[in-house]
């Protein structure tokens, strides 16, 4: 007996050969009207046209954003996310403001978009909280032609494996396997089959830095705009690789080579004729799960184009395996702050990396802080400038609050949720300046200690650009040396530094990764396997949600 969904073909196939046939019939009537016939039937025809042929597709917008590492004690909790709800989802894309031509072309239907700076591992109950509230909406207001999912890709979340492939399946139970999923991501997000199996395109940042994360996202929906505008609906090949590397970004960046001319391939891979998009992801170094890998992504209507590409892609990827290093020079924090000392180039950045909050570090290690203020260089008031951007110590902010500009503060900071390898770092310092109202920090104070002004915050905060500072009273620009919770620096301290090392300081984002123990990842993996055979990098045809 057919099945339902056979049946269904059967009779949409004949439904279509019925209205085609009269359709050609009634074409030929109309020629052979006088013209102000004609002109009367195509007014009359236009009015009572079907809604759905006039109709613009209805597409819902979702999806949950964060880095998380699974090497760090730190916890997120929901409110972490700054979850924008309905209209407001459209606040987070300049590409949908409301005079944006993407804006006018479908009836968009967001959900919640909630986006967290990166840290420890999501707790189970903001995940469920978060994803519940998303499923809301679509339950609501569908069915749905499409849906932007706009993600990370590395969230971990406490006693889940693989979330994003979690979550999307979740999503596909609500709107079903027929409605088409365009997803972007960060290119240090992980693929697994799952995800792949229920999007339908897929894309990825092509820079490190991200400064083409806009761009990605406004890829994504154009994808999925142009899918559903030419009937074409759902790629028909999505082929997927493995590429068994684990890096961290800091030694993947598209600013220098192996990864400049690997990613400089991607775009003109994907603009092929048969293909849709063309993707490759870094991966996610600082969690332990089996998906996190290296993975290239090809989708597409020519399965030859589509397989062809992806395996092309791999094949360069591994071939320059052993090429990565990392985007600036290295060594150990006193090697880092000698050198800094040392030079007459100004301001000469130092990156703390292993604690990075970009990347989800737990913010608060004070290990690099202590031993800053050890030295003997900084013990003065007239010593060498060093800014250290920061450290987070609720109790000390309300002290300095209380105490006031100008005035003497002495408080603990720091090593609330990683003390690992130091406890709460005392300061004894005078209050430079008080500042309100950031999104992240909440409340920032700077504590000048010695010659170091320590920014202490409310809540962590990473520093990325200059007016982060100024705004504190700080000249970064006039300083012998800025100290930076970051890994590699983003592009406006990276346009402003005379000089810059990246310090290999302990933390939930060690940048030696073989000192990290991971148990859950899939073996053999380079780097941590260096003399392992050459894998399997042929493509999988990954099945469509439908299928």
């Amino acid at each position: 007996m057919p099945c339902p969904d056979t049946q269904q073909k059967k009779f949409t196939s004949l439904t279509t050969a019925i209205i085609t046939y009269f359709s050609q019939q009634l074409y030929l009537k109309i020629l052979s009207m006088k013209p102000l016939l004609i002109l009367h039937f195509l007014l009359a025809g236009y009015i009572f046209l079907p809604a759905q042929t006039l109709r613009l597709p209805r597409i819902a917008i979702a999806g949950l954003g964060i880095e998380s590492s699974t090497f760090s004690p730190a916890l997120t909790t929901e409110e972490a996310f700054h979850a924008r709800y309905g209209k407001d989802v459209f606040k987070a894309y300049p590409f949908f403001a409301e005079d944006a031509p993407l804006r006018k072309q479908a009836v968009w239907v967001p959900a919640l978009v909630g986006k967290s700076l990166p840290g420890g591992a999501v707790t189970r109950q903001a995940y469920e909280s978060l994803v519940n509230k998303t499923l809301d909406s679509p339950k609501k207001n569908g069915p749905f032609d499409g849906l932007y999912f706009d993600i990370h890709g590395a969230m971990s979340v406490v006693g889940l494996e693989d979330p994003e492939g979690d979550f999307i399946t979740r999503i596909r139970k609500v709107i079903g396997t027929k409605t088409l999923i365009s997803t972007s991501m960060d290119l240090h997000g992980n693929v697994s089959w799952r995800l792949a199996q229920h999007t339908d395109i897929i894309t990825c940042y092509r820079m490190a830095p991200h400064e083409d994360a806009m761009e990605t996202k406004q890829r994504a929906v154009t994808n999925l705009l142009n899918r559903l505008a030419s009937g074409k609906g759902k790629p028909a090949y999505k082929a997927r690789i493995v590429v068994p590397i684990l890096l961290p970004g800091e030694k993947t960046s598209t600013r220098i080579e192996p990864g400049k001319s690997l990613y400089q391939a991607v775009a003109p891979a994907s603009v092929q004729p048969g293909i849709v998009d063309a993707a490759i992801w870094i991966g996610y170094a600082w969690a332990d799960e089996p998906r996190n890998h290296a993975v290239v992504m090809v989708t597409g209507d020519d399965r030859e184009a589509v397989t062809r590409t992806a395996e092309q892609l791999a094949a360069s990827f591994w071939k320059v395996r052993n090429e990565f290093v990392f985007v600036a020079p290295t060594g150990t924090l006193a090697e880092s702050l000698d050198k800094a000392l040392a030079s007459s180039k100004k301001p000469f950045f130092i990156s703390d990396s292993g604690d990075n909050p970009t990347a989800g570090g737990a913010g608060d290690v004070t290990w690099t802080l202590t031993e800053i203020l050890k030295r003997p260089e900084f013990k003065e008031q007239n010593g060498p400038v060093l800014i250290y951007a920061s450290i987070p110590g609720p109790e000390l902010v309300q002290k300095a609050i209380a105490a006031g500009v100008g005035n003497p503060v002495e408080g603990y900071a720091g090593a609330k949720v990683d003390s690992r390898y130091a406890p709460p770092v005392k300061l004894s310092g005078t209050v430079h300046s008080i500042e309100y109202g950031d999104k992240d920090a909440e409340v920032e104070v700077v504590v000048k200690v010695g010659s170091v002004y320590v920014i202490v915050t409310q809540k962590r905060k990473p520093y990325h650009n200059e007016i982060d500072f100024t705004r504190l009273g700080l000249q970064p620009r006039k300083s012998d040396i800025a100290v930076v919770k970051i890994g590699y620096l983003q592009p406006e301290l990276y346009d402003m530094r005379a000089d810059w090392i990246l310090a290999l300081t302990p933390g939930g984002v060690d940048q030696n990764l073989e000192r990290l123990e991971y148990k859950h990842i899939q073996r053999p993996m380079y780097p941590f396997d260096k003399n392992m055979k050459d894998p399997d990098l042929s493509a999988k045809l990954v099945p469509l949600a439908d299928e």
